[in-house]
């Protein structure tokens, strides 16, 4: 994997690459959106925590496929409010390698159940 941020453009606002190159052949995992919820079906008012619980469930997906959190190439992150925006990011980058994967971070009006404050989907890569 190649992060590609061209120095022609504006820098990253974030921790993420503005695209990701992934060379040859390659194994892919797509992994649902997942929100914050523990196994116990509890979910934690912080959406600091709501985001460590939906990438300790991405990282859970990508080693039942083989793969870690070091072979993201794409993040989409949905956060309910502006309020959340930097404790997504504190935790994104608790479990996002170098390079970073190219990533979108969006505020939207809500999920399945108002609880839930933030939903991270992803997409992994590994060449063979």
């Amino acid at each position: 994997m190649r992060a590609l941020v061209p120095k022609s453009i504006s820098a990253p606002l974030a921790r993420y690459s503005h695209g990701v190159e992934v060379l040859g052949p390659a194994r892919l995992i797509f992994c649902s959106g997942q929100l914050g919820i523990a196994a116990d079906g509890t979910v934690p008012e912080n959406a600091e925590e709501q985001a460590r619980l939906c990438f300790r469930a991405v990282a859970a997906i990508l080693a039942e496929g083989g793969l870690t959190l070091g072979d993201l190439v794409r993040l989409n992150a949905y956060v309910t409010s502006p309020a959340h925006l930097s404790a997504y990011m504190k935790a994104r980058d608790e479990f996002v390698s170098d390079p970073p994967p190219a990533s979108t971070l969006m505020i939207v009006s809500g999920f399945s159940r108002p609880e839930f404050k933030v939903e991270v989907e992803a997409i992994a890569a590994r060449a063979l």
